[in-house]
């Protein structure tokens, strides 16, 4: 057992200074760490950001200025004036995402108690923020109705209030999750693309040749590109998420990190092993690259990470949660997101170690009928 382990410590040398010799890949794992995380939780935004309003205001009254007033940036940028027989032309021209039409004597049938109509029209082509303005744009002229009402001493009086207290992201900002998730994405594919490449790597340059003539084992050999491989990617992963996210783009981590940090060993472990196992399927680097993709293509969009599970058909979720990238989001949003301990997550943790162990035994299997072909 001490000689395996020897073998094991020696060949992960190995493994690790062959990786940090190939000035590519290194790049690559520098890139997909920093600039990549920084540039998805800036570039992609699921809230209202900076939509540009039209309006048509018909009435002229203090209660249509106010409204006005009330439309405010970040979420809108300042209303602009517009003929109303160009709302139409500005909206299929797409200069505009809302156009806003208050109708005239807004404010007096407001007074007598009737129900006048404020009409929105949305270009629903910017799905994310005509979703979301249409919302904050409701909510925006009923709040200012109702403040405008009661400093006239009229009370309007609603059925019922909804009072909503947001936790764990009270700013309900996407660059928190974005970053965080985008941190998971670059682990899963990373983690197939470098072990499967340093299996490739070994075959196209005919130094498996020399592993065979070694006095080491197949398992000795999988593993070592496995842990070495594994371990450069945990740590790159644990820097970019304390300097990256919580140090450059100010996200809170409410969670232990030393849990975490046990959470993505384990899923490493698993991810890797399935990377080694595709490798041994394909016989060059290209059809290599036809399996890995489709299956993180897959994994991504399966995990949870896009889309919540529970939004997934019904009879997909049993099946979409056995797997180890599902398991993985689930406890890296319970760790970091909600500050969930080991007694919480203990169940994904066991999910991917199985899921871990079953892509290993598939690795090794094929790693050995491999090696066996060659010599």
């Amino acid at each position: 057992m001490t000689q395996w382990l020897k073998n094991v410590a020696r060949l992960s040398r190995k493994e690790i200074y062959s990786l940090f010799s190939d000035a590519t890949l290194m790049l690559l794992i520098v890139f997909a760490f920093t600039l990549a995380v920084y540039s998805v939780a800036k570039g992609i935004k699921a809230e209202v950001s900076n939509a540009s309003v039209a309006i048509v205001d018909a009435d002229h009254s203090e209660l249509s200025r106010q409204l006005r007033a009330a439309i405010q940036l970040p979420y809108f940028k300042p209303p602009v004036d517009v003929d109303r027989r160009n709302i139409d032309t500005e909206l299929d021209r797409g200069h505009f995402i809302f156009a806003v039409e208050i109708p005239p004597r807004f404010e007096a049938d407001v007074l007598a108690g009737r129900t006048p109509a404020i009409q929105v029209l949305v270009d629903a082509t910017a799905m994310t923020q005509a979703g979301l303005g249409t919302a904050y744009l409701q909510e925006i002229f009923t709040n200012e109705t109702l403040l405008f009402l009661h400093a006239r001493d009229i009370d309007m009086q609603l059925p019922a209030a909804a009072v909503v207290r947001v936790l764990f992201n009270p700013n309900t900002e996407s660059s928190w999750y974005t970053s965080t998730m985008q941190i998971v994405t670059n682990i899963t594919v990373l983690s197939i693309i470098l072990v499967g490449a340093a299996v490739i790597r070994e075959r196209e340059h005919g130094t498996i040749e020399h592993l065979l003539v070694m006095p080491v084992r197949a398992s000795e050999i999988a593993l070592a590109k496995i842990i070495a491989n594994g371990t450069v990617i945990l740590v790159i992963s644990l820097l970019s998420l304390c300097f990256v996210v919580n140090v450059w783009l100010r996200v809170p981590l409410q969670g232990s990190l030393a849990l975490f940090a046990l959470s993505t060993a384990l899923y490493l472990f698993s991810v890797t092993a399935l990377g080694m196992w595709l490798a041994t399927l394909a016989p060059a680097m290209p059809q290599f690259g036809l399996l890995a993709v489709p299956t993180y293509a897959v994994a991504y969009l399966l995990s949870g990470a896009a889309t919540p599970v529970q939004s997934m058909p019904v009879a997909m979720q049993p099946v979409v949660k056995m797997l180890p990238t599902t398991q993985f989001v689930t406890l890296t949003q319970a760790i970091l997101f909600r500050g969930a301990d080991i007694h919480v997550v203990w169940p994904q943790l066991l999910g991917v170690t199985l899921a871990g162990g079953i892509f290993l035994t598939l690795a090794l299997t094929r790693f050995r009928s491999m090696l066996a072909q060659a010599g």
